[in-house]
């Protein structure tokens, strides 16, 4: 089972961080990309990189024939497949079998066996391994699932049997939510993995996501490497991982370390693995699933035991022993990962795209900090795939030092030009319900539908707004005023708020400027490369900041702000007009509710659009008549293209 040159069917951090290890240990890579990615940065780390369609996943990095196609011209003689895509695709795998590739990863018979949710509970319970409680069946017909949920009792899961990632996954705390949530989740699943086929699961309401880091070699030794707390999670996809758990201690790790490894020599298994627990708030714990990959959070588990896991899988794959047995796996201080996410997470969580102006995850890298990430400055965030874009990594002494060292790394290392999660992950490690381990799988979004502090956006202080003022004012050429003004007014506008500061430079370079009554002296000492020194009131400061066209892009305590100098010249706000619908992201629109001619309501839902494993509905702002659709399902779209155009009710017919 030798190679020598990898193939790494991935994109993005992943194959960034894979491609690491490969050429530490002597291995020569092979990138693969789509139509958009074709200036990534996994892309040019690689020895090699070959075009493999595009842009949408279906049309590159889920074909494997391009894959194989791939290897064979630039002789590559194994695939590592990452996380995602193709990973768990036990098909995939015994494609690479069959085309003499070694693939980095578990047996196909494996795979088979965990990969069906269904199947591998039915596994786990002959095991031994204990499992919540759920519909298993064959039976997929909408009056057999009904049946099966109502039996079950609320809260519980409607499943895909296949694939991961939240995908497929709908919560149902209510017989009335039963119907839609079976539609919904099966029309996902067979869009994401191909096959719709559905399970139940009873909820285990206020758990904790608990996994368990298992490796398996071909001499019959297996091992766990402790486990992963991923409690931390939005709309059942995670956001924070920790290493250890706060609230697992030596007896249960052992217990759940014990039950993980019967769970993966239940079923052959071999290379990386994770066997994922639902804990309730009596610590017992569940079998949820087996990711049969290597998992996001990895880096968590590496930083507490000090082993590189990819390195493990890469020797496990040429048929060496594990580097180590269950004796040698010790746990030192505390690790957590923070995903950043390309969203908005005071808007819903809605996923973004664009361009990064800036990001230098350099300058955070002191001692603890690690950052994976696949992208740089420049890169174009497009809506095809995940918005994970980066991932935080600190280790600390114990729980507090790691916690204060990832909210000093997040704050370091700003990503600007996109709205994101950083200033959101940083207040929820800091939250009380984190730093007391009390957070269960769902209270993020219980936390979003009370409207929690948490989740409200943060506002631009008058330190921001000044300081915005004087660099956009001591632009040359960057306002439309005759250099003769000495004092003028400058209308900016941050998020849906909107000041006007009075600036007066004067001849030294210092500005002052009034808001609200109260007067600042302002003086920019140096603006370039992203940093900006200025003294504000005699104070000396620094922040990252870029100018964009008349916009200033600044990082300051922790958040991220862009404002804009607003035009005098009046001008149609498009958004804001009830008969023109447009499409609040860049996405796929997957269903449409209505037909040209048809009288829609206010808050009546239109177009579903689907962008980075989320679906956005596009609703009438207004009562009327559609008169025009420009899209039809499938299709992609731009963020703010139009998609419908509505004549409006008379107000007096209504």
């Amino acid at each position: 089972m030798t190679f020598s040159k990898i193939l790494i069917a991935n994109r993005g951090e992943i194959a960034c961080r894979v491609m690491r290890t490969a050429r530490n240990l002597g291995y020569r890579t092979v990138a693969v990309y789509s139509d958009v990615d074709r200036d990534a940065p996994h892309v040019r780390l690689a020895d090699e990189a070959v075009h493999i369609g595009g842009s949408a996943a279906a049309d590159s990095y889920l074909r494997v024939d391009a894959l194989l196609e791939a290897a064979r011209k630039t002789g590559a003689d194994a695939i590592h497949p990452g996380y995602g895509f193709l990973s768990e695709n036990a098909g995939f795998a015994q494609a690479c079998l069959d085309a003499a590739l070694v693939f980095i990863g578990p047996p196909p018979a494996a795979m088979l066996a965990m990969g069906d949710k269904a199947r591998a509970k039915r596994r786990m319970l002959l095991a031994g391994v204990p499992c919540a409680p759920g519909y298993l069946g064959e039976a997929q017909d909408d009056a057999r699932l009904t049946e099966e949920a109502l039996k079950l009792g609320f809260p519980l899961l409607v499943k895909a049997v296949a694939g991961g990632g939240g995908r497929g996954m709908r919560l149902v705390r209510s017989a009335k939510e039963i119907a839609q949530a079976i539609v919904g989740a099966r029309r996902e699943a067979q869009g994401a993995f191909g096959d719709g086929t559905l399970m139940l699961e009873r909820l285990i309401d206020n758990g904790r996501h608990i996994e368990i880091q298992v490796f398996a070699d071909d001499h019959g030794n297996a091992v766990y490497l402790g486990e992963r707390d991923c409690t931390a999670q939005r709309r059942r996809q995670k956001v924070i991982e920790e290493a250890p758990s706060p609230v697992v201690n030596a007896a249960m790790r052992e217990a759940m370390g014990k039950d993980a490894v019967a769970a993966a020599l239940a079923v052959g298994y071999r290379g990386a693995g994770t066997v994922e627990f639902i804990v309730d708030a009596d610590l017992k714990h569940y079998f949820l699933e087996m990711n049969t990959r290597l998992q996001v959070e990895h880096p968590v588990t590496e930083l507490v035991t000090g082993f590189d896991l990819v390195e493990w899988q890469l020797r496990v794959a040429a048929g060496q022993p594990l580097p180590a047995i269950q004796a040698d796996i010790k746990l030192t201080g505390h690790a957590i990962e923070a995903r950043l996410y390309v969203e908005d997470p005071y808007a819903g969580f809605a996923p973004q795209t664009g361009t990064v102006r800036f990001w230098r995850p350099q300058q955070a890298l002191f001692d603890g900090v690690r950052i994976d990430a696949g992208i740089e400055e420049g890169s174009e965030v497009s809506p095809y795939y995940d918005p994970m874009v980066a991932k935080v990594i600190v280790h600390g002494r114990d729980r507090d030092d790691a916690i204060r060292r990832l909210r000093a790394a997040l704050e370091n290392a700003p990503l600007l030009g996109l709205r994101n999660n950083a200033r959101f992950l940083a207040d929820l490690v800091n939250h009380p319900a984190f730093r007391a381990a009390a957070m269960t799988t769902t209270l993020i979004d219980q936390w979003q539908e009370a409207g929690e502090a948490l989740l409200q956006r943060p506002l631009a202080d008058d330190q921001a707004w000044c300081v915005a003022a004087s660099a956009l004012a001591m632009q040359s050429g960057a306002n439309w005023r005759a250099d003769s003004v000495a004092a003028f007014d400058i209308p900016l506008r941050c998020d849906e708020l909107t000041k006007t500061l009075r600036v007066h430079p004067d001849r030294s370079g210092q500005v002052t400027v009034t808001l609200a009554g109260q007067q600042h002296r302002v003086r920019i000492i140096d603006f370039k490369d992203g940093h900006l020194r200025y003294e504000i009131d005699g104070v000396t400061r620094s922040a990252i900041a870029v100018r964009h066209q008349q916009e200033l892009h600044i990082a300051l305590g922790g958040s991220s702000f862009v404002l804009h100098e607003v035009s005098p010249f009046p001008s149609k706000d498009a958004a804001l007009d009830a008969t023109r619908a447009l499409s609040p992201v860049a996405g796929k629109v997957t269903q449409i509710q209505f037909a040209v001619g048809e009288g829609v309501k206010e808050g009546q839902a239109l177009v579903c659009v689907e962008a980075m494993k989320m679906e956005m509905w596009l609703t009438a702002q207004a009562a009327g008549t559609v008169v025009a659709l420009h899209v039809k399902v499938g299709e992609q779209v731009e963020s703010g293209a139009l998609l419908i155009e509505i004549e409006l009710q008379d107000k007096e017919e209504a």
